[in-house]
Formats: C-alpha cells, structure tokens, sequence
C-alpha cells in the first residue's frame, strides 16, 4: 500500500511544481482535479486514470438506498470519486482520490463518507485504497487513508508524515 500511497505523493510534488497557477487565480476543484489527475497517470504505468468515472465495466455506481450520499443524479456530486486509478476492462479498482480546496466551505463529511463507501469491500465495485487530500496554495493542508470502508489511522499518520518529509504538507 505505501509503494501506491508514495507514487501519490510523486504526484502531488508533480502537481506543485508545475501548476501554481490554479492556486493563483483561484481556479476550480474541477480544474485543479483534472490537473493532478495528469500527474497522477505519470506515476501509475499500466493503469487508467480517470477523474468523475462513474462506471464498472458496463454498470453504473450507485451506493445502496439509504446511505447518506445521495446516488440517483447525473450531477457528479454523488458517486462520483474526483480522480480513479484503475483498469478498465478487467475491471479491478486500485485507488480512489478525493481532492478538496481548503477553501471549500462544503462540508467535509460529503467527501469523508464518499472515500469510506468507495472502499467498503461488502460493494461490489469497491476501491482498495482511498486518499482525501485537502489542498492549499502551499501544499496538503489535511490528508487522509480509506481501506476497508474506514479510515486507517496508521496508514493516514504515514501518509500525512511522508507529505511532510517532502515539504508537501502538515503531519495529521
């Protein structure tokens, strides 16, 4: 899990050395996601990288009735996970990362039980790893680990700890 986790963190110094710009001018979660998206698919050869992918081979994510995130719209705010690494056709899902500008004033949770229903293994299109990153103009101001629909404290303690390291963020 960490090789997977360090191949994120190449990225995020990828994404700050070469896209300052967005912080800047105060561009989009959208923007800034498909901008680390790109370096992302540098760091994991073989896989596809995609961001808003809704799909697992031919069927559509949708959560079980009930849960908190609502699943039956087309807005790409539900089920949606900002950035996937995956293989398309086999399918098998790697990696689920969802980014979030500190500035965002929505609240965390949305993100949060997003990441814990994207790696919960009793769903049948499950993710073996899920990645928060709350992001400022200076680096990750927050970061977090998902496995098995939870977060992993320890995992989420070397991960913030690894950013840190790299001048990339704030240990948890």
């Amino acid at each position: 899990m960490q090789t997977e986790l360090n191949k994120v963190i190449a990225a995020v110094g990828d994404f700050y050395a070469h896209e300052g710009f967005l912080f800047e001018k105060d561009i989009g979660e959208r923007a800034i996601t498909h901008r680390f998206a790109v370096h992302l698919e540098r760091q994991f050869q073989g896989w596809s990288i995609d961001c808003n992918y809704d799909r697992l081979g031919e069927r559509t994510l949708h959560l079980p009735h009930g849960t908190i995130i609502s699943t039956d719209d087309h807005l790409g705010k539900s089920i949606y996970p900002d950035v996937v690494v995956h293989q398309r056709e086999i399918p098998n899902n790697l990696l689920a990362i969802e980014i979030r500008k500190a500035s965002n004033h929505t609240p965390l949770e949305h993100d949060q039980h997003k990441l814990k229903a994207l790696t919960d293994p009793h769903v049948w299109f499950a993710y073996w790893i899920g990645v928060l990153l709350v992001l400022d103009q200076r680096g990750v101001t927050m970061s977090e680990v998902y496995v098995s629909g939870l977060v992993d404290e320890q995992q989420s303690r070397w991960f913030a700890t690894r950013l840190e390291d790299v001048g990339l963020g704030r240990a948890r």
